[in-house]
């Protein structure tokens, strides 16, 4: 039974995580003495776009927002799920086509109903 506290086959990455700290903290020393100390008041004023800001920032989002990001998220995971099943078509077979038919059909349907609903109207 060993007395050492650290084995010695974590020295290694004890040393790395030393030298990316060492290098964090000298790279942002070095950058705070490189870089031009001239501010002026537009560059404290806040940046959105290059427009001034006319109004608060803690503004709600309209609920519409939220309603097209989830269908946004709905569409990109039907995207996730043609991939691996295109990847495998051949393995699968006609099963594999009727199933990936329905999700699809599902998904348009979804679709067609936001439509109608005036979901993906931006006003």
């Amino acid at each position: 039974m060993t007395t050492d506290f650290i084995p010695s086959n974590y020295l290694p990455v004890l040393i790395f995580f030393m030298i990316a700290a060492a290098f964090g903290f000298v790279t942002i020393i070095m950058g705070k003495l490189v870089r031009p100390q001239n501010p002026y008041r537009e560059k404290a004023l806040p940046y959105e776009c290059g427009a001034p800001p006319i109004s608060d920032a803690r503004q709600p989002f309209p609920m519409r927002y939220y309603i097209i990001a989830m269908l946004f998220v709905l569409f990109d995971i039907e995207a996730v799920f043609m991939y691996p099943w295109a990847v495998v078509f051949n393995d699968i077979g006609i099963y594999g086509l009727v199933e990936m038919g329905l999700f699809i059909l599902v998904l348009v349907v979804g679709y067609v109903y936001a439509w109608g609903k005036g979901a993906l109207e931006w006003d």
